[in-house]
């Protein structure tokens, strides 16, 4: 697969559905990511990051 992100895969959080390549609206994907099973766990890998954003904010705050 090509570096060009409308040969990856996108989770679209409208539907929930693993879409390939850019069919749904940017406002309704999250992306890209080069598995369907990677994209399939979008919801968790956004919730992960949130977390660990929070932390290193609250660590930065002292």
């Amino acid at each position: 697969m090509g570096s060009n992100s409308t040969e990856k895969y996108w989770y679209n959080m409208a539907t929930g559905a693993v879409e390939y390549g850019r069919l749904s609206p940017s406002v309704d994907r999250v992306g890209p990511f080069d598995t369907s099973d990677e994209a399939a766990r979008a919801l968790d890998v956004l919730r992960a990051n949130s977390a660990k954003w929070a932390a290193e904010e609250r660590d930065d705050r002292g």
